[in-house]
């Protein structure tokens, strides 16, 4: 065993519904020594032994198996827990599935702490600081004021059936929609109809050519009630085809029923929450001035800061961010930071939660989180 490794060593997880991400670090300066990545690990949707069996792989791969007896504390930050009940489910799931974890590596710590991913994330900021605002969006979305490092309030966060609203799940969802609106004469033109069937592994003659999912010009008369238009109406304004005389000429009725009849299967073939995979397609295709899918991540932009308005925020306070739709190049990341200038805030972003799990593992201890 190296000499960097012959030390008291502190554990630090970032478990989120991508993936399970594992730190090791030196409990007396936070110095990372080693990581380990694994699948996903929501404590509410992941079923426990899966969630273990993440967590061993991640750990396992994070701590050799030559160090694990010198491991004194861990800390987790889990998508689907907190701390704030001790018989909440997800905190619940989190700490059996841990527990099972250590117990089969051999690593025999009594120091293991439980939190969400957002006061994970929140104490990954510089300082480790113990009271703010965190906003977390990536496949899913939450956010939350922290006091003393633990969540007082919370917003979202509710899983893809009933919230998450702007995040990469409801993104990707905003995308099939899309597909599915142009494709039964309900919306817009877009490239995504393409890239989301493409990506979904429909069969290339169903799909949309590009020249279908151009933007277009019609000419309506005013005293019919409509005035004319260039290029794509607001993202809500779903003009069908046939009012608008907008018709892909080369995308036939036939073709485009196909599509959705290859499509729908394709979608629910899956987990739901497997839509967020498609995300990124959106950010693409506003990058090439797709207005639909612009349209699609300024909608996603607004509900994350009624999010954030909910909480009451004041102005100057801290808004520790992260996840993959707000890290430096995230897709929203722009687009969020003009409107919270509106509040006199801005955001503090962070890569994720793992930093600031070692940093928990290591207050627990008394090493004073740096």
């Amino acid at each position: 065993m190296s000499n960097e490794l012959n030390q008291d060593l502190v554990v630090g997880l970032d478990v989120g519904g991508t993936r399970t991400r594992a730190v090791l670090a030196a409990a007396g300066d936070g110095r990372p020594l080693g990581e380990g990545v694994a699948g996903p690990g929501n404590a509410l949707t992941v079923p426990v032994p899966q969630l273990t069996e993440h967590l061993a792989e991640a750990v396992g791969r994070a701590v050799p198996e030559g160090a694990r007896g010198r491991v004194v504390a861990v800390a987790g930050g889990f998508a689907g827990a907190t701390g704030a009940s001790p018989d909440e489910p997800g905190r619940l799931n989190a700490l059996a599935a841990l527990t099972a974890t250590l117990g089969e590596l051999g690593i025999a710590t009594e120091t293991v702490g439980i939190h969400s991913d957002i006061e994970a994330a929140f104490a990954s900021a510089p300082g480790a600081p113990a009271d703010g605002l965190a906003l977390v969006a990536g496949t899913g979305a939450v956010a939350a004021r922290i006091a003393e490092r633990r969540c007082a309030a919370t917003v979202d966060g509710d899983g893809w059936l009933l919230g998450d609203d702007g995040s990469g799940f409801w993104i990707g969802r905003s995308a099939v929609r899309a597909a599915l609106r142009m494709a039964d004469g309900r919306g817009r033109p877009t490239a995504l109809a393409a890239t989301v069937g493409r990506a979904l592994g429909l069969p290339d003659e169903v799909l949309p050519s590009e020249a279908d999912a151009l933007p277009f010009e019609a000419d309506v008369l005013p005293s019919e009630g409509v005035i004319r238009y260039e290029g794509a109406l607001p993202y809500e304004d779903v003009l069908p085809y046939e009012k608008g005389g907008v018709t892909p000429e080369n995308w036939s009725r036939a073709r485009r029923e196909a599509f959705r009849m290859h499509l729908l299967p394709a979608v629910m073939a899956q987990p739901p929450i497997r839509l967020a995979r498609l995300a990124p397609l959106v950010a693409e295709a506003a990058q090439r001035d797709d207005a639909v899918a612009g349209a699609i991540l300024d909608e996603a932009a607004d509900q994350l800061m009624e999010t954030i308005r909910a909480l009451e925020p004041r102005p100057g306070e801290r808004i520790v961010a992260t996840g993959g739709l707000l890290g430096p190049d995230g897709p929203l990341t722009a687009a969020l930071t003009s409107r919270l200038q509106t509040l006199g805030l801005t955001l503090d972003g962070v890569a994720d939660g793992c930093r600031g799990a070692v940093a928990l593992a290591r207050l627990e201890l008394g090493g004073g989180g740096r």
